[in-house]
């Protein structure tokens, strides 16, 4: 799921003056011993010490003045915009229904160069401003269409029950107001959303256990629903296409194919391959990729196909295990060149509180992706 170039204030400090220790001259003569003359300490000029460059190199976290995760990357006028989760600063126990993850609010993070600090534009929206909403604000996105940003967002309404809800705003940055309803036939998490060439706007969604992704194979909300075991096909994401409006779902949302290399649905044993949260589309050279965590397993892997819709087919590994729980990420070009948007909880420990990065992503000539070398 549910992932900071931080303003990080640096505080510049002097270095002591260098000394030197006084010499002296221990001269004696036949006649009598000669008092040692001091010698003056040179003064000598302080030098400063080095003010950390701007910016925040690959790897490194976005922010560390506060926890985000689950980061949705999109490029809009000239900037990246980063849409994530907020971690609470508080610990809270785990449970099977993700109970460690209270977030209340959502932050939206601006990156304008990668030699500059990252910008954090503050709360976006909270849960109190979702009418329908009672908890959890988990990982969003969002989208661009005819002058109006749409925040996609996933919170618990009064049931227990996961929804999605969208939030608009006339700026990238926000601040968001929610629409007073959660889009209708929408559960579970994890919303993401991508604008193919020809304009139509898809959205994919979905993740099992805390996301609750089980609970709705029949189309209706089952309580007591599990995931698959064994060799029967593991769930996968759910997709539709978006209204015109943006705000409700034109098609009805459909689970989509996930293939092995002979063409076999992936199994729910299969745990390094198949799908548990986080699904991620974007288009390079004509191909979907489909990328998403293994959860228990922890992978980022990816699938592709010649139809959004898919059935996708699955290709390899893009990250190897991180710090913490899952690795939700995203993949966006910015000025030439692909990059991995992702989170850990390198710096807290902690699976609950963690903290954005990011790295380059490189394609093979075969439009395979090359898998991305954490540094040790």
């Amino acid at each position: 799921m549910i992932l900071m170039v931080s303003l990080v204030a640096c505080e510049e400090k002097s270095k002591p003056s260098s000394s030197t220790t006084s010499a002296t001259t221990n001269a004696t003569t036949s006649e009598e011993a000669i008092e040692p003359t001091p010698i003056p300490e040179p003064t000598g000029t302080p030098t400063p010490s080095p003010t950390p460059a701007p910016g925040t190199p690959p790897f490194e976290p976005l922010l560390t003045d506060f926890f985000t995760a689950d980061p949705s990357a999109h490029v809009f006028d000239g900037k990246i915009y980063i849409y994530g989760s907020h971690d609470q600063d508080e610990v809270f126990p785990s449970d099977n229904d993700g109970g460690a993850y209270r977030m209340i609010d959502y932050h939206v993070i601006s990156i304008e160069s990668f030699d500059q600090d990252a910008v954090d534009h503050g709360v976006a929206f909270s849960v109190d401003d979702v009418a329908w909403a009672e908890k959890q604000l988990w990982a969003p996105d969002c989208a661009y269409k005819d002058g109006t940003y749409y925040f996609y967002f996933p919170a618990k309404d009064y049931e227990g029950i996961f929804r999605i809800g969208v939030a608009t705003s006339d700026k990238p940055e926000g601040p968001f107001v929610p629409e007073e309803n959660y889009i209708d036939g929408s559960f579970s998490m994890d919303p993401s959303v991508f604008t193919d060439d020809d304009g139509v706007v898809y959205m994919v969604y979905g993740g099992i256990w805390g996301g609750q992704l089980e609970k709705w194979q029949s189309g209706e909300y089952a309580k007591d629903g599990s995931t698959p075991s064994g060799d029967l096909p593991a769930l996968t994401p759910v997709m539709a296409v978006m209204s015109d409006d943006m705000l409700s779902f034109k098609t009805t949302p459909e689970f989509i194919e996930i293939l092995d290399e002979n063409g076999e649905p992936i199994s729910a044993k299969d745990e390094d391959r198949r799908f548990f949260e986080g699904a991620w589309i974007h288009k390079y050279n004509d191909k979907y990729y489909l990328s998403y965590s293994t959860g228990t397993t922890h992978y980022l892997v990816y699938a592709t196909s010649d139809n959004p819709m898919g059935p996708y087919t699955y290709q390899g590994r893009i990250l190897e295990p991180v710090s913490g729980w899952t690795t939700h990420h995203s993949i966006v070009e910015f000025e030439g060149q692909w990059y991995l948007f992702y989170h850990d909880a390198k710096i807290s420990g902690r699976d609950s509180q963690r903290n954005i990065r990011y790295a380059p992503l490189t394609y093979n000539e075969d439009g395979t992706i090359a898998p991305v070398i954490l540094p040790k």
